[in-house]
């Protein structure tokens, strides 16, 4: 019914959950994860209860193996259950019951554990390992690309549906209060990964932070187009001098507020040049509807 990976990045500490399945909303029932503590996906007729008390077992110092002894040796139905588990550490286990429909099985590779059930054949979990020790950068991309080619090779038999991806980090949610770095879910969908890849560019946009290879100065030339642009849409009341003077600075980050970029307002004379690509765009469109009416 689903295909799934959990993993951990050494590099950063993240942890999380990508999953895919022929199935509604999977992003409330398979992935859970925890900062510093790790990743569950708990799948096939789940157990939704392997997320919550798995974390707490790794939390109390079990390793992966003895929490999914422990999670799996009192449940009756565990024949029908399937869950991949990663700690902190970057240790794996997995399990497959015996009754879950076929292909049913799992792969550990470096950081990460993939496993599928009702998929098209071991390809798949071996698709999702190689694909992801072979793809470079954030943690979240890595898991998307393994999600790709999960379904690139066959996925689920039964089509697509729905998929999630999860990934934790601490004091990495919005304003840095929780951990949730990326909590994505589609519910119903056609191309539900591709789908998920959408949501997360406008994810990483609105929630990540700036990224200082990114940073550039706001010199005369940028100011001079900000405050074109800042006076267009009524965010900027001064003139336009090419001169990043305390009022440009304000219409900015009135601007960046008002489109949702607030995890990249900054209070220097930096501007981070992702957010400036999509203010551009964005103006191009509204100047565009602009002189359509």
């Amino acid at each position: 019914m689903t295909f799934s990976i959990v993993a951990f990045d050494p590099s950063n500490g993240d942890l999380g959950v990508a999953v895919q399945s022929k199935f509604p909303n999977v992003g409330v029932s398979i992935p859970f994860a925890k900062a510093g503590i790790g990743a569950v996906a708990t799948q096939s007729y789940c157990n939704t209860s392997y997320g919550p008390r798995g974390l707490a077992l790794l939390e109390q110092g079990a390793s992966p193996e003895q929490a999914l002894d422990i999670l799996t040796g009192d449940d009756k139905q565990r024949d029908y259950r399937q869950v991949g588990l990663i700690d902190a550490k970057g240790r794996v286990a997995s399990f497959t019951g015996a009754a879950c429909f076929d292909w049913a099985g799992s792969l550990q590779g470096v950081y990460c554990c993939a496993q599928g059930n009702t998929v098209a054949g071991p390809q798949v979990a071996e698709g999702m390992v190689r694909v992801f020790e072979q793809t470079q950068g954030m943690l979240a991309e890595r898991l998307l690309a393994a999600l790709q080619a999960g379904q690139a090779n066959g996925g689920d038999r039964r089509g697509q549906q729905s998929a999630a991806l999860l990934v934790v980090r601490a004091g990495g949610g919005y304003g840095g209060f929780d951990d949730r770095y990326a909590a994505i879910s589609v519910y119903d969908h056609p191309t539900p990964i591709a789908e998920l890849e959408r949501l997360y560019a406008i994810h990483r946009l609105t929630y990540f932070r700036s990224d200082p290879s990114q940073l550039t100065p706001i010199d005369a030339t940028l100011a001079t187009e900000l405050q074109h642009m800042l006076h267009a849409r009524g965010f900027y009341q001064g003139a336009v001098t090419g001169i990043t003077d305390p009022l440009t600075l304000k219409a900015l980050r009135d601007f960046m507020g008002w489109e949702n970029y607030d995890e990249r307002i900054r209070d220097d004379h930096l501007i981070d040049l992702e957010v400036l690509a999509d203010m551009r765009q964005k103006h191009a469109l509204w100047l565009k509807g602009q002189q359509s009416r």
